[in-house]
Parts: structure tokens; C-alpha cells; sequence
């Protein structure tokens, strides 16, 4: 049963301290067996990659194999149920337009000293999608990482997702590729996957960036990998936290706070109230609503360990309380809910409204549900154009305009010790 807490800063700190706890990346044998493998793809590169597919994932490919082919895309879309196929077109439409906004234009800007500044945006050349496979299909995360990437005009974006014991993929996994504008798909996972792409090898190009959610071994192969590649974040459990007031409706919220803990049994749903009552009501119909959902063993795990009620005395405790936690998603189930937009300073994504429920962000309103877990929305952002987009500054003097500031430029670089620095501006005075 989720538990009721009267909040004060002992019970904070605790809280605080085990949601970090979910973060921990220290696994040393799972550590040691991916640092072998992203160093054998290095060296490897499709021996090592067929040869890690064959052992994790049951299934001998070679290079005429491993991608996919415009034959298995079509197969995949007649092997998907039509109306899901309809439903991701219209989602993808909506992530499109809500990322185009995200879009902005270079500029350059004279000024009358005979100076010019500016910055270039330009995307990046190469992105490698990564797609987890198994039992459970994500289409949604498909769109939400390549769609983003299209709109910021990446010229190629490269899928790659492991295969079933006949080599075969998820068909609504490459549908949703398919319509977010894939370019190429690779039949691989794994740790080896996240090589491939960051080191490249005879059969999958080396990217310059490595985005999407995977397992223990994808996400410690991607932070080994950031500095060859960049990568998008080391993405944790998910977790939701709501605020209310008296007047929301216990049968949405704890509807919401179950929504999350499905995912696993890390997953954080958490309420913060201002009503006692609310949060006994709450608390019973979480009970009610496990009891029929077929994931509930999953649930109780979650609620237990990293569920919770909180009762404040006001909303503005609240939201400190929330600012501190930094959830990826939060709810706003307030009378006035766009009144507090001023004081929220840390989320992934705020659902305003009691009819805002948080799985609308993750299929159809529109914006990114890739977002900052664990804490992190502290300095993340959720998924967006930018982080498909590179920017180079530009700069231009006149002899003019570089004389003007040209002994300020001498006394900084004297000022720590470079001689040349200042010699490079002294030579052109």
C-alpha cells in the first residue's frame, strides 16, 4: 500500500536520498563485459558485431543481413494494425509541428565600429537511433527520437534495434521508422549496437551522435562512448510526481500515479496534497485500480519502494517540495493550475489541468517524452531539435574595429603569460 506522510525535512531528505539511489551505474561485472565489447567492436567491427548478436540475441547475420531491407519495411506495415499505423501518422504530425517551432536561423550582425558576430546553426551529419527490442515495442519512443533529428534537417539517420531468433523486428518498430523518416535500419542491440555506432564498421556508418533509452548494457556503453560521439543523456526510471489540491479528483490521480509505476519496479509516483482527505482517497483507490491492471506485481514493487503521499500545509511548500525532487513529469491538479508556471523552476514536462493526463505527452499532444530522470531537470531539457543541431560563432573585424580592442586583448593575454596571443594582436597594430 502507497504510504501517507505528513511532510517535514526529515522525511524530504530521505525521499530525495532514495530516488538518487535509482541512479547508481556502478555494475562491475556488467561494467567490465561492456568495456570488452565496445573495445572488440572497435577493433573487430562486423566480426565482433556478428558475432555478439549471435550470442545475445540467437541469430547468425552477416553484412547482406544485417540491414533491412525496403522488403521487410513493407512487410512490417502489412503485419501492423491499421488503425495503430493511422494513429502514429497523426502523432507524427503533431511531434513534427511542435519541434518546427524549436527551429531558429543563423544571424550576423554588423555594428558600426567594423565588427561583425554571429552564429551558424547547421545539424548534424550523422545520428544513430537506438531502439530497444524484446518482448515490449516502444513505437512512440521511435517517433519521439527521430522526427526531432528530421526537423532539425539531419541528412542521415541510422535505426539500429536487435533482432528476434529469426531476424526478424518488431513491425510497429520499424512502421514508426518508417513514418518519422528513417534512413537506414541495422538488426543489432546491445552494447555492441551502441559501438558500431559510435565507432563505426564495414556494414553501419560511425554517427556522430547516439540517442534513445535501452537497458543496464546501453546505457553504461553509452556514457563510455561520450567524447567519441555525442549522446543524448543516460536516461534512468521513470517517475511522476502530482500536486493537488482538494478540489482533484482521487480516481485521476492515482489512475496517473499507477501510469508511471508500470514501467518498472524503479519507477517513482509520488503526490503531494494539500488535503488529508484527498490523500486517503487516493490511497484507497490505488488499491482499487492495482487489483484489475495486468501489470500490478510490477506496480506494488514500484509504489512500495518508491511510491508515496506527502501532505503539506500549502501549495507553496509544495512546490518547493517539487522543485527540489525535479520530477520528469509533473502534474498540476490545482484549482488555478497556470498560476503556479511562475514558481515552477525544475520539471521534464508540466501537465496542467485534470484533463491533462500525463500519457497524453507520452503519444499525441506533441511535445518530447524524452525526458530528464532522476533529478536531472534540474540542468536537463527534454529531447529537442538543438540536440541535433551544432552552432559555430562567427566573427569578423575590420583593422579598425580590431585596433580599437586590440590593446584590451594585449593586456588579457599578458595577463596570463601568453606572449604569442599578444604578439598575434601586436603585430597588426
Amino acid at each position: 500500500m502507497i504510504s501517507i506522510v505528513r511532510y517535514n525535512k526529515n522525511e524530504e531528505q530521505n525521499l530525495i536520498k532514495k530516488l538518487e539511489e535509482r541512479g547508481n551505474l556502478e555494475y562491475g561485472d556488467i561494467q567490465k563485459t561492456v568495456e570488452d565489447i565496445l573495445a572488440d567492436v572497435r577493433k573487430n567491427k562486423d566480426e565482433a558485431l556478428f558475432k555478439y548478436t549471435e550470442k545475445f540475441d540467437g541469430v547468425k547475420l552477416d553484412k547482406d543481413s544485417i540491414k533491412v531491407t525496403e522488403k521487410e519495411i513493407e512487410e512490417a506495415f502489412e503485419n501492423v494494425d491499421k488503425d495503430l499505423v493511422r494513429v502514429m501518422e497523426k502523432a507524427a504530425e503533431r511531434i513534427a509541428d511542435y519541434h518546427r517551432k524549436q527551429l531558429r536561423n543563423s544571424w550576423l550582425e554588423p555594428n558600426e565600429n567594423g565588427e561583425m558576430l554571429g552564429q551558424l546553426f547547421r545539424p548534424l551529419e550523422k545520428v544513430g537511433v537506438y531502439v530497444p527490442g524484446g518482448k515490449a515495442a516502444y513505437p512512440s519512443s521511435v517517433l519521439m527520437n527521430i522526427i526531432p533529428a528530421k526537423v532539425a534537417g539531419v541528412p542521415k539517420i541510422i535505426m539500429t534495434t536487435p533482432p528476434n531468433r529469426e531476424g526478424k523486428l518488431n513491425p510497429a518498430t520499424v512502421a514508426a521508422a518508417k513514418i518519422a523518416g528513417i534512413d537506414e535500419i541495422y538488426k543489432v542491440g546491445g552494447a555492441q549496437a551502441v559501438a558500431a555506432l559510435a565507432f563505426g564498421t564495414e556494414s553501419i556508418p560511425k554517427a556522430d551522435k547516439i540517442v534513445g533509452p535501452g537497458n543496464i548494457f546501453v546505457a553504461l556503453a553509452k556514457r563510455a562512448v561520450y567524447g567519441y560521439v555525442s549522446i543524448d543523456s543516460i536516461a534512468g526510471p521513470s517517475e511522476i510526481l502530482v500536486l493537488a489540491d482538494e478540489k482533484a479528483n482521487p480516481v485521476y490521480i492515482a489512475a496517473d500515479l499507477l501510469s508511471q509505476a508500470e514501467h518498472d519496479e524503479l519507477a517513482s509516483a509520488i503526490l503531494i496534497t494539500t488535503s488529508e482527505e484527498l490523500a486517503k482517497k487516493v490511497q484507497a483507490e490505488i488499491e482499487k485500480q492495482t487489483a484489475v491492471l495486468e501489470r500490478k506485481d510490477i506496480i506494488n514493487k514500484s509504489i512500495d519502494n518508491y511510491g508515496g503521499i506527502f501532505i503539506v500545509d500549502d501549495i507553496d511548500t509544495a512546490v518547493e517540495l517539487s522543485n527540489k525532487i525535479a520530477p520528469e513529469h509533473m502534474e498540476v491538479c490545482i484549482d488555478d493550475p497556470f498560476s503556479l508556471l511562475p514558481k515552477i523552476k525544475n520539471a521534464g514536462a508540466v501537465f496542467l489541468g485534470n484533463y491533462t493526463p500525463e500519457p497524453m505527452g507520452d503519444y499525441m499532444a506533441g511535445p518530447n517524452h524524452v525526458l530528464p530522470t532522476n533529478g536531472t531537470a534540474r540542468f536537463f531539457s527534454p529531447l529537442n531539435v538543438d540536440d541535433y543541431i551544432k552552432k559555430t560563432s562567427l566573427i569578423s573585424f575590420s583593422q579598425s574595429g580590431m585596433k580599437a580592442l586590440g590593446n584590451d586583448v594585449i593586456k588579457f593575454a599578458q595577463a596570463e603569460g601568453l606572449t604569442a596571443h599578444a604578439n598575434s594582436i601586436r603585430v597588426r597594430m
